[in-house]
């Protein structure tokens, strides 16, 4: 490996650790959510700082070729992020669900009350007006 793809590794590597902690220090992302993230980069950092590492692990695994291991575990990465972010959007729409079933019963109940104090608003008003005449 020619030195510039050596520290080209590792530069991308930091580079990718430095964003996902700061997006976290930012609070655009969250800690739960960027754990998959985390352990990516920092896999990406040991496999770029110690390639030879990647070469061992797919002979150990019975991998022919070490790359195929990258895309297999980036592509395993990448589900278990997908599939955090599934459950996080069912929580997240039940939650909404839920808040807007609230919403529409506090309507419906205000529009009831509404109706009940309409008639005695008008009567009150009624008598009112008779007295100013």
């Amino acid at each position: 490996m020619s030195p510039a793809t050596y520290a080209f590794g590792i530069v991308a590597a930091v580079l990718a650790l430095i964003a996902i902690v700061e997006l976290m220090r930012r609070g655009t992302l969250r800690e739960r959510h960027a754990v998959w993230w985390f352990v990516g980069g920092v896999l990406a950092l040991i496999i770029a700082v110690f390639p030879q590492t990647l070469t061992w692990t797919a002979k150990v695994l019975g991998i022919a070729v070490p790359t195929n291991l990258v895309f297999f575990v980036a592509i395993g990465l990448l589900f278990l992020v997908s599939l955090q972010y599934g459950a996080e959007l069912t929580r997240v729409e039940a939650k909404m669900r839920a808040l807007a079933e609230r919403a529409a019963f506090h309507e419906h109940r205000l529009e009831e009350l509404e109706k009940r104090l309409e008639p005695r608003h008008r009567d009150a008003q009624d008598a009112t007006d008779g007295v100013d005449e």
